[in-house]
């Protein structure tokens, strides 16, 4: 039993950090796992970022922009970072970071080729903890290169546990664990397993280092570690004093962050103590390597730890801005109370009823997306001045040249840490639905801080992620911010007017710019290009086409209805104190109405975006020649309209009248109009005063559903595919000047070398498209209601209504992750290991994506940016039942909404 100041302790650590009392959030785990290979890191003429700065010279090159490291953690401008660093004596170089294989490497993209697990983290990072598997035996580099080298598309990876590295377990299970005693106070608990069957050495490093700022530009003082007693002073003319404290008679070893000039450009260097310094000595002997003064601006504390079979051995560390005489002083204390203050702030987060898998799954999702807050800098301005470029002469040769503007210094939830360690603009929106559920101020800043003058364009764009801040990302930031804003109003019972006065402003420009850019023939119809589904066209939708003209993107004008909703909902939410946001509501109710009409518009021969033999959206290839071509392929893109789906009910009608008559007078005055809204807004007692917002009448929902719901297209044993199956069969193809260009349904990796082949939206799962889905869902059941029902699956004589449908959904998606009768979690395949030894069996990994007929994880591995949304829908349907929503109407999605779809107390329209 959890004691009830242990249940109230985390959430007081967040109200202190949000209201600024206390820097509870200033340390946590900001280091990224890659620096090297990213675009801030590349300063080649070429732009080639991943062989510009390889993963063999970051342990002897000083990075530019930021750090790296294993189980790192940093304060929040990244000064000063720690980690871990080890040797288990046959290694060619001491693990400081994570090895992978880069973008050209792999068979399938980037690849990182390591088990590293996040297994539980706090919102201030009160307590932390993480698992890193290190084998005991030379680890396979050079294999893991070749034998994926020798791999196609069509291949399978190559992974660390199939070289063999892992049998007879030898390896060591290294936990890191970290505990607050105070904001500026890290406890730091190593624990290093034996899994083996004989006794084994570990060099274990923990290393603490400055962030290399010193000689980029001048003028920067160099800050300085040195030795005192037992511990490691750091000065820093910002931060201040630090001291690292460990329990052991450990040398130290002392070199600098400073680059090894000679063995990367063949150039003397200017200091004989270097970054990898410590490597040389410790892996090559050279004791020389390090500096016998014991100081420098990068150091490690060496343990040298013989561990029997079977057994563990533990290293203690403080970090703390105090000197102190006795740092051992309460240590296991606060360290197991911050453990217990972890385990009751998650018990409060989960709901009741859940079983023990699920509640390991949840916690160990959001554990993962608060590990993956990364410290993200790069000045572009100043980045494009080292090119040697003027920054106000926007350059095309030259990435990101038109962003000069722009300047990224925060801490940001990133995708992946070590695949994805940069933002994206619509990952980080859903990322802030899953923090949400454990810290709404850290989610609401999120979704700040890409609308902020020095992140979003002058013209309004929203920038999409660092290799193309210029390509579109899916608008949904809007739906996100609407979320973010209900939940907090509902757990707390204030309205911060302000975050979404200040949000729906930014919004709005955004928002205009996607009219005034992405609507080519202004027509109502977009076109988007990218939208983040990299392959899933026939063509690549951010190159011009090789038929020349433009595609009116089905997609791409769903995700604008779907913007127009959110954005309504958020001007009447803000109308009930500003009656001006009234007069906004409108305008963008009329820009949904004529969105609206011109999805539905029956044109000539395949010129619409729906497809009256097949009941299905696709997009529509605009020629030059004034004609016009569907092309018929199955997508996410046709299911996405349905995404589009919003309620409001009588009280906006009771509250604002003006905005329901001005509507009415609206569709009245525009017959195409009333043709398509007017029918889906009934206001008859069998709709208790209900309005439905859609792109589609009950005819086209069936038929959609009836698409999605086959098991033979999309519905998939573990979600929604991102391509119909039906395209197995049927591939679907398109010549133009005598190539023939294609798309088939591919369940795992792509075959396709569109955006370097490290994605595939050609048949697997993506868990965001199906939150969406599962939300348009209970939308259309507070509708309809239970009598509305669907065959689910297609064909099979079932007959659910939507909410039941949802929930189909929902579970399907949840038990990827859970064990299976057979022991075994579809997520990771049909792998042994991790079915069956108890050291890996509750261990989780979050994918990029998953196979579209057995679930098992794919692309990244890491990826508990959207991946995370897994924590919602395994705790949704505790939340809400049936009868909530056929007797309560919108209202009954309250419960879920709040916590998982962003409903609001005040008749929500999405």
């Amino acid at each position: 039993m959890v004691g009830r100041s242990a249940v109230g302790a985390e959430r007081q650590r967040i109200v202190e950090a949000d209201q600024g009392r206390v820097a509870w959030r200033r340390w946590g785990p900001y280091l990224a796992e890659r620096q090297w290979g990213t675009v801030r890191e590349d300063y080649s003429p070429d732009g080639q970022a991943w062989s510009y700065f390889t993963h063999d010279q970051a342990r002897s090159r000083a990075y530019r922009w930021g750090e790296d490291g294993i189980a790192g953690v940093s304060d929040d401008k990244q000064r000063l970072c720690f980690a871990l660093a080890l040797w288990n004596g046959r290694d060619p170089i001491l693990k400081e970071r994570m090895f992978g294989l880069t973008n050209a490497e792999g068979n399938h993209g980037e690849d990182v080729k390591e088990y590293y697990f996040h297994l539980d983290n706090t919102p201030t990072h009160s307590y932390m903890k993480y698992l890193y598997k290190y084998p005991q035996g030379e680890f396979p580099y050079a294999d893991l290169v070749a034998t994926n080298a020798a791999r196609g598309r069509r291949d399978h990876e190559y992974e660390l546990l199939d070289t063999g590295i892992f049998d007879e377990d030898r390896y060591f299970d290294v936990f890191a664990e970290y505990a607050k005693a105070g904001a500026d106070d890290l406890l730091i608990e190593i624990t290093a397993h034996n899994r083996g069957p004989e006794e084994a050495t570990l060099h274990l490093l923990p290393t603490l280092w400055f962030r290399h700022t010193w000689s980029w530009a001048g003028g920067t003082t160099v800050p300085g570690l040195r030795r005192t007693g037992t511990a490691v002073r750091a000065d820093h003319e910002e931060l201040g004093a630090h001291w690292l404290y460990f329990d052991t008679d450990a040398p130290v070893l002392f070199t600098e962050n400073e680059t090894n000039d000679e063995r990367i450009f063949g150039s003397p260097n200017t200091t004989p103590y270097v970054k990898d310094g410590i490597d040389r000595h410790v892996v090559h002997g050279e004791t020389t390597a390090v500096n016998p003064a014991a100081t420098g601006t990068k150091a490690a504390v060496h343990h040298t730890l013989t561990i029997p079979a079977g057994a563990g051995a533990t290293v203690r560390l403080r970090l703390t801005d105090t000197e102190l005489t006795d740092p051992w002083a309460q240590f296991t204390a606060v360290m197991e109370a911050r453990k217990a203050e972890a385990d009751a702030f998650y018990e409060d987060v989960v709901p009741d009823g859940m079983g023990e898998d699920e509640r390991r799954l949840v916690r160990q999702a959001l554990a993962g997306m608060l590990w993956s807050k990364q410290y993200y800098h790069l000045d572009v301005e100043r980045w494009l001045s080292e090119h040697g470029v003027d920054p106000l002469a926007a350059d095309p040769g030259l990435r990101n040249s038109a962003w000069y503007h722009m300047i990224n210094d925060e801490i940001i939830s990133m995708p992946d840490t070590w695949e994805y360690p940069w933002f994206a603009a619509w990952d980080l929106a859903f990322h802030t639905i899953a923090l949400a559920m454990v810290d709404t101020g850290f989610a609401k800043s999120q979704l700040e801080l890409l609308l902020r003058r020095l992140y979003m364009h002058p013209n309004g764009q929203i920038p999409a992620y660092e290799w193309n801040f210029g390509d579109v990302n899916p608008p949904v930031h809007a739906w996100a911010v609407l979320f973010v804003y209900e939940l907090e109003k509902h757990r707390t019972g204030r309205a911060d007017r302000a975050f979404l006065e200040n949000s729906f402003q930014k919004l709005t420009k955004n928002f205009t710019w996607w009219l005034n850019r992405k609507d080519v023939d202004g027509n109502n119809v977009f076109q988007g290009g990218f939208l983040g589904l990299d392959n899933i066209g026939v063509f690549d939708r951010s190159a011009p086409l090789p038929t020349g003209g433009h595609l009116d993107q089905a997609d791409g004008t769903a995700w604008m209805a779907l913007y127009c909703q959110n954005l309504i909902e958020i001007a009447i939410e803000l109308a009930v104190d500003n009656p001006v946001y009234i007069e906004q509501a409108q305008m963008l109710f009329e820009h949904f109405a004529w969105i609206a009409v011109a999805m539905n518009r029956i044109g000539k021969d395949n010129e619409s975006l729906w497809d009256e033999e097949d009941g299905f959206f696709y997009d529509v290839l605009r020629l030059p020649d004034g004609g016009a071509t569907r092309m018929k392929v199955r997508s996410l893109v046709g299911l996405i309209p349905l995404a589009a789906t919003s309620v409001i009910g009588e009280r906006v009608a009771q509250d604002f009248p003006e905005l329901v008559e001005g509507a009415r007078e609206f569709i009245r005055r525009h017959p195409a109009v009333e043709a398509v809204v007017s029918r889906r807004t009934p206001a008859d007692p069998e709709h208790k005063g209900r309005y439905l917002f859609a792109l589609f009448g009950e005819d086209r929902l069936r038929r959609v559903l009836a698409r999605m719901l086959d098991e033979e297209e999309f519905l998939g044993p573990h979600g929604i595919r991102s391509l119909s199956r039906h395209h197995a069969e049927h591939p679907y193809h398109f010549e133009v000047n005598g190539r023939t260009y294609g798309v088939g349904y591919l369940p795992a990796e792509s075959d396709s070398g569109m955006f370097g082949g490290n994605s595939n939206w050609r048949g697997p799962v993506w868990f965001p498209m199906n939150l969406l889905l599962i939300r348009a869902l209970l939308n259309l059941h507070a509708y309809h209601g239970a009598g509305f029902t669907v065959e689910c699956p297609t064909g099979s004589g079932r007959r659910l209504n939507l909410y039941e449908v949802a929930r189909e959904i929902s579970d399907r998606l949840t038990a990827t992750f859970l064990t299976g009768e057979d022991g075994h979690r579809p997520v990771h395949g049909a792998q042994p290991k991790f079915a069956k030894d108890p050291h890996w069996k509750d261990l989780i990994l979050f994918y990029e994506y998953f196979h579209g007929d057995n679930g098992a994880g794919l692309g990244a591995c890491h990826q508990t940016g959207w991946t995370g949304l897994v924590a919602a829908t395994a705790t949704l349907f505790h939340s809400i039942s049936a009868e909530d929503v056929e007797h309560g109407g919108r209202e009954a999605l309250r419960p879920a909404d709040e916590r998982f779809m962003g409903a609001s107390d005040e008749e929500p329209l999405s």
